[in-house]
């Protein structure tokens, strides 16, 4: 069973109202076991970058503007999906996007029922947990790294999740890869590092959060966990 993990970035939250897809990535799995085939693309959306989207991923116009429109790349995204069942965290949110930009590019539409939804998944799981991409890698272990969201690095972390929420990890799951910005047919390995982002977001804690935190663990006394972390 052939099946597709991915994500996407955005300028927005809504396709209607003139946002655009700006990153997809996709990790392909055969039967659950990660075959070492991605899909990387960023896309030039032809508009402005929100500054709250651009919080979250770091994308700003000047670094999109030479990468292709969603219409050259459509056919090679379809393409690498195929049939394949697309595992997507809030899927709903996803597919909105992806058959915003295809029926823009007439373009054959993915199904709905194409679309595992993971968020789904968890909460029928983990019902009143925390049950975001990042609040289901603390719960599986699963240690990666990242100052910004990114649609490929977001997918390979969502990979893992999945193989969790069915049952457990697949032996040696390779979540790096190799390679630059076209990472469609890419080996796994271990170095593969994010697209250089082209500015580096500060610390979002302040000061006072800082201080508020310190009082707080105070009141927890001398054995508090924090102390000894």
């Amino acid at each position: 069973m052939r099946e597709i993990v991915m994500d996407t970035e955005t300028t927005g939250l809504d396709p209607r109202t003139g946002d655009r897809i700006v990153e997809i990535g996709g990790v392909e799995l055969d039967n659950h076991l990660p075959t070492g085939r991605t899909y990387h693309q960023y896309i030039n959306p032809q508009r402005d970058m929100p500054q709250g989207a651009f919080d979250v991923h770091g994308l700003s116009e000047e670094f999109l503007k030479d990468f292709p429109v969603f219409k050259d790349i459509a056919q090679d995204f379809l393409d690498f999906v195929g049939d394949a069942k697309l595992v997507i965290h809030n899927a709903a949110f996803d597919m909105k996007f992806l058959n915003a930009e295809l029926e823009w590019c007439e373009k054959p539409q993915l199904p709905w029922e194409q679309a595992i939804d993971t968020l789904d998944m968890a909460r029928r799981k983990f019902p009143g947990a925390q049950n975001t991409l990042d609040g289901l890698s603390r719960r599986f272990g699963i240690n990666i790294e990242r100052d910004l969201h990114g649609a490929l690095l977001d997918s390979q972390i969502l990979a893992a999740v999945y193989l969790e929420l069915i049952g457990g990890r697949q032996p040696d799951f390779a979540l790096g890869i190799v390679g630059g910005t076209d990472t469609k047919n890419v080996v796994a390995g271990s170095d593969w590092k994010p697209h250089p982002r082209p500015k580096t977001l500060p610390p979002r804690t302040t000061e006072a959060e800082k201080e508020n935190h310190k009082k707080f663990i105070e009141t927890l006394g001398p054995d508090a966990l924090w102390l000894n972390s």
